[in-house]
């Protein structure tokens, strides 16, 4: 599976549970650059960013067999992050996300917005 289908389904895990202002950032001509892609989310409780988490993590093992490489922030619970090394999810709470505003820091990145009504087959 390549990291484009990767992001792809790491948007559907973010919509399942009515993940906010989805945002997919290519980094693959990004000099220097962590990783192929970078996802983008919100939500609004430290709930819904454990569902979000959650639902990120279920659909990538069910689809690929996959684990993430590394997670981080599920004890703070303000932004979480799940890395698949060449794929990062990063779920915020919206002032976390605007304080730190990755897709800012990332200006040279491709952004597309992901509208919320695309399914994961629309994707492919």
């Amino acid at each position: 599976m390549n990291s484009k289908e990767l992001s792809d389904i790491m948007v559907f895990g973010m919509q399942e549970k009515k993940a906010e202002d989805i945002v997919k950032l290519d980094l693959r001509k990004v000099k220097n650059a962590v990783a192929d892609f970078f996802v983008i989310c919100s939500g609004n409780s430290d709930t819904q960013l454990d569902a979000i988490t959650d639902s990120i993590e279920k659909e990538i093992k069910e689809r690929t067999g996959e684990n993430p490489w590394h997670r981080e922030g599920k004890e703070n619970r303000e932004w979480m992050l799940l890395d698949y090394v060449n794929v990062v999810a990063h779920i915020f709470t919206h002032d976390r996300r605007e304080f730190f505003a990755l897709e800012e820091l990332w200006g040279d990145a491709v952004i597309t917005h992901v509208d919320s009504n695309i399914s994961l087959k629309t994707l492919q």
